[in-house]
């Protein structure tokens, strides 16, 4: 509009499962300088060719050999703009605005990127189930806090997720000095947010934070947008309602003042710990939480003969008919959830008897559909 582009900052999306991203950090990792420079190079004349204005996300493909190749471009903001907005110090929504009024940008330079920074997107779906969307009430919600650390939800404790909308309740975006600093954090984070009621990934993120694959060893990493289907070892269990919290499970923090350097500062303790007293070393005692469980959806799953729905959901399609021969491995239906779509098949051969659904029923977890 005013002939002005800047380049932001770059993202890698490249953890995904169905084509669809986890997770998302900004800068991108392990870019070379001149693949960078090709980017932003790209990016510019792209938007000056095609005379955009407005906010926009230009997508590129790093293949294996290196070789940077245009997809599309996004005329918009994404899901994963607080990564950029954390390491570029710019407020995207606001200059998003401010374009749309007319107005110049007063950047007129491709900002320098400062630290780094990570988007988990916390989807009600069940990783140990093969990511199968799990629509449910949320009992519980406690997002975490502390340095580089935010959450942006519209979830609370309460709530009820429908399986008509999208899986994700939240997202955590969590910002270090370097990548190194950001995964620590990111442990941290991931290790005290709470959702009880329903699946999560908050599992899944937990584990690939700490993956050598995703870690990278310094000068690359080897995730793909198939690394989870088809090279992940998945040890995450699946969700079912009774599943027993670990021991180690965070409790409820108290309030202390403390003096540092002749300041007095408040400071946030694990609600075990006690100062002062004769319980233990440094009078510090360790309670043992009382044994809970979480609540929510279980693992559908074959029972005998029958076929029953893996979870919650709307089905779309019934591939067989009454006395029809299948084998195992045979599409007997289509459910949709939260989006998506999701295979029913059969779990051993046999003839199709007492089919009890249509495309367009509405059906619980467990429902026996032949």
């Amino acid at each position: 509009q005013h002939g002005n582009v800047i380049v932001a900052g770059t993202r890698d999306c490249s953890l995904q499962r169905r084509f669809q991203k986890l997770v998302e950090e900004a800068p991108a990792p392990f870019l070379t300088d001149a693949q960078r420079k090709e980017i932003h190079s790209s990016a510019k004349a792209i938007c000056l060719e095609a005379g955009y204005y407005g906010a926009g996300t230009v997508e590129y493909l790093v293949g294996q050999d290196g070789l940077v190749s245009f997809l599309e471009v996004n005329t918009r903001l994404q899901v994963e703009h607080p990564v950029t907005e954390e390491t570029s110090g710019i407020d995207l929504v606001l200059q998003q605005f401010r374009i749309a009024n007319g107005e110049e940008l007063t950047i007129t330079e491709d900002p320098e990127p400062r630290g780094h920074s990570f988007e988990f997107r916390i989807n009600g779906e069940d990783a140990g189930r093969g990511f199968l969307p799990a629509p449910g009430p949320v009992t519980t919600f406690t997002a975490p806090s502390g340095p580089g650390v935010r959450v942006d939800s519209g979830v609370e404790s309460g709530s009820v997720i429908g399986g008509q909308f999208d899986s994700m309740l939240a997202k955590l975006i969590v910002t270090g000095a370097t990548r190194e600093e950001a995964l620590a954090r990111s442990r941290r984070a991931l290790a005290e947010f709470t959702v009880e009621g329903l699946a999560t990934v908050i599992p899944f993120h937990a584990a690939v934070v700490s993956d050598p694959a995703f870690i990278g060893d310094g000068d690359s990493f080897s995730v793909h947008t198939r690394w989870i289907e088809t090279e992940w070892d998945n040890q995450v269990p699946p969700f079912t309602a009774g599943q027993p919290i670990d021991d180690d499970e965070v409790l409820p923090r108290q309030s202390v003042v403390v003096e540092v350097g002749g300041r007095r500062v408040e400071v946030s303790l694990p609600g075990e710990l006690s100062l002062g007293g004769n319980s233990g070393p440094a009078g510090a005692v360790r309670r043992k939480p009382k044994p809970r469980t979480r609540g929510g959806a279980g693992a559908g799953a074959a029972s005998g003969d029958a076929v029953t729905a893996p979870m919650q959901g709307t089905v779309v399609k019934v591939a067989v008919e009454e006395g029809h021969t299948v084998e195992a491995g045979d599409l007997i239906a289509v459910l949709e959830a939260m989006k998506m779509e999701n295979p029913v098949t059969a779990h051993k051969g046999g003839t199709i008897t007492g089919l009890s659904v249509t495309a367009g029923d509405a059906i619980t977890q467990g429902t026996v559909l032949t």
